[in-house]
């Protein structure tokens, strides 16, 4: 057994009971967006969060206790994602990637966003012509030291 057998076991589980994300959040006391990263292998639970996982999920003991080892992140299986959503994604960065890093460089100064003390909020947006997805990602800026 290992970290992603106990992730196939979640997405099996979800799949089967019709589960959804916000109310396995709801029940973590996390947001949906952190949990299900953790959920698919992509961030560490204690001890209190994987029995709440393992309840929901119906996990035993040792798969609990795998989603308390730190995962090796990053959970795509090609350099360049095929999945259409995800490719979306490398396509934003491709294109708006240097603009991104202007922007900030230019605001904060010779720096990095964090993805550790790192939030996103992902929201359906209603507009007429078509919902739109609401996506926010907010992460510290911790700028290069010099030594």
């Amino acid at each position: 057994m290992n970290r992603n057998d106990v992730t196939e076991k979640i997405i099996t589980v979800k799949v089967s009971k019709g589960i959804q994300w916000a109310d396995v959040a709801r029940k973590v006391g996390l947001s949906k967006e952190w949990t299900t990263a953790a959920c698919l292998g992509q961030m560490t639970l204690d001890d209190k969060q994987a029995k709440v996982i393992g309840k929901i999920f119906g996990l035993t003991v040792e798969e609990q206790k795998w989603l308390q080892v730190v995962p090796y992140k990053g959970s795509l299986p090609t350099p360049v994602p095929t999945d259409p959503l995800i490719y979306r994604w490398y396509e934003v960065v491709s294109v708006y990637g240097t603009t991104i890093k202007e922007l900030i460089h230019e605001e904060f100064g010779d720096g990095i966003m964090s993805a550790i003390d790192f939030s996103m909020d992902i929201q359906r947006q209603a507009d007429p012509k078509g919902d739109r997805v609401n996506v926010v990602l907010s992460g510290k800026f911790l700028p290069y030291k010099t030594y």
